[in-house]
């Protein structure tokens, strides 16, 4: 695609595999099913492991309410930024917007871009650094739970962190070498399978350890604390965990743009976007309802790492090995526009160079012919070792869930979808649609504040304890 074909500038073109003087027509293939793997793909992940832990610091009431109301939050969202993929028509537009940073550069302005891209690169960056977490808590508690089987469940089974994220990193550095999107269908597959099962594993295990316990767990106000100050800073960050585990605003228009036509690609895409957010809260009610009812106030952080449960072993260590595999596809969904970003910058300001721009062609026994282009190997290679080093930093789960939750859940999935939509659909102020998404605004805005306060409280205090 040459420059003079898009009226768009270069800098937002997606060249990931070929530099956009060589890069052929796109041809786009993506159905509903493709979508909602994706989709699942990318919202499933470490965050459905902290909703029991979350629902117990809510209680009964507030608890499943708040999923369901972020289930809303998410739906209401996501349909605005479908409508935003094509301009000026949502349907018959003939400009695409391929991804989020340049959907806002278009509808915002370049200055509300530049913004957009620091809490962008931030929200995505952040995942790479909480999957990376979570897949080595997950290999140590499986290092843990066959100690306990061998050993007894008072065994002295203590095994570290920090070198099964160096191995998870290792394994990041191999599969970020996969060109985009487009070349990860079969990818996000496998990893919505994955996510099905050890989500399916932690729902069954804490029903049965309900009908085991023959009781159900837990009060109407949640877990007790030593002050009011304590109980609110808790609740907030559960706040802000239930905020991380659901919006995916970030990555609709880099799956939308791999969807065929017709039909028109935003009405697929919230077909998509619908049957994805309905399983997914089917799933994290029953994770959290369960988690919750099973272990009441001594409710784990992390459902399948905190050892609520202790057999079947091979149950416990089946979730985990599914929850590592899934994120090391999690990871990936997250950090391709990252990389597309990084490597469309690098292609605009050095057209000539080599290092940026040449591919070369690399066999490797039993594997097909690939494409080694040297600066994305460089580029990815040094994103991955970063984010792996901060998660041996800080290492504190629910804490860097609701911090990234809160943090990101406003100005991505809130504020900026709606100040497109307004320009998509020139909605008039003070009309009954604006006034009705202003005020979805303000109350998402409230959410984001207090969840970042509690979830910025706990991380101070887990690194000073």
């Amino acid at each position: 695609m040459g420059e003079g074909d898009d009226p768009q500038s270069p800098l937002l073109e997606s060249v990931s595999s070929h530099s956009a003087s060589e890069e052929a027509p796109l041809k786009r293939t993506g159905t509903q099913w493709t979508a909602v793997a994706h989709i699942i793909t990318g919202v499933i992940g470490a965050g459905v492991l902290s909703l029991a832990w979350s629902t117990a610091q809510l209680g009964w009431v507030l608890g499943p309410i708040c999923i369901l109301i972020f289930a809303a939050i998410t739906v209401v969202s996501t349909f605005l930024l479908c409508d935003c993929y094509k301009y000026p028509d949502p349907e018959h537009g003939t400009i695409r917007n391929r991804s989020y940073m340049q959907a806002v550069k278009l509808y915002l302005g370049e200055k509300q871009q530049w913004i957009c891209t620091v809490f962008a690169t931030e929200s995505l960056y952040g995942c790479g650094i909480a999957y990376t977490i979570t897949a080595a808590a997950s290999v140590r508690a499986i290092l843990k739970s066959n100690c306990y089987h061998r050993e007894g469940h008072d065994a002295p089974c203590v095994y570290g962190d920090s070198v099964y994220m160096l191995l998870f990193g290792l394994v990041q550095i191999v599969m970020s070498q996969i060109p985009d999107f487009h070349n990860m269908a079969w990818l996000s597959v496998v990893a919505a399978v994955m996510s099905f099962s050890y989500s399916s594993i932690g729902l069954g295990l804490g029903l049965a350890k309900v009908i085991e316990n023959g009781t159900i767990k837990g009060t109407i106000t949640g877990v007790s604390a030593s002050s009011i100050l304590d109980k609110l800073l808790l609740a907030f960050e559960a706040l802000g965990d239930i905020a991380f585990a659901y919006p995916y605003s970030i990555i609709v228009f880099e799956i939308q743009d791999t969807l065929k036509s017709p039909p028109p690609e935003n009405q697929t895409m919230k077909k998509a976007s619908m049957y994805a957010i309905v399983i997914t809260t089917a799933f994290y009610l029953c994770c959290g309802c369960f988690g919750y009812a099973a272990f009441g106030d001594s409710t784990p952080g992390n459902l399948l790492t905190g050892f609520g449960f202790y057999e079947p072993y091979w149950l416990v260590d089946l979730a985990n090995a599914c929850i590592v595999l899934h994120l090391v596809g999690g990871y990936q969904i997250f950090s391709q526009p990252v990389f597309a970003m990084g490597e469309r910058w690098f292609t605009y300001k050095f057209p000539n160079s080599g290092f940026v721009n040449n591919y070369y062609s690399c066999k490797l026994p039993l594997l097909p012919e690939l494409q080694l282009n040297l600066f994305r190997l460089v580029f990815r290679t040094v994103y991955v070792v970063s984010t792996t080093a901060l998660a041996v930093l800080f290492p504190y789960f629910n804490s860097v869930l609701g911090v990234l939750g809160a943090l990101n859940f406003w100005p991505l999935g809130i504020y900026l979808p709606v100040e497109m939509y307004f320009k998509q659909k020139k909605i008039r102020k003070w009309s009954r649609e604006w006034i009705f998404y202003r005020s979805f605004s303000m109350f998402c805005l409230l959410i984001t504040i207090v969840g970042f306060i509690g979830s910025v409280g706990e991380l101070v205090i887990d690194e000073l304890s």
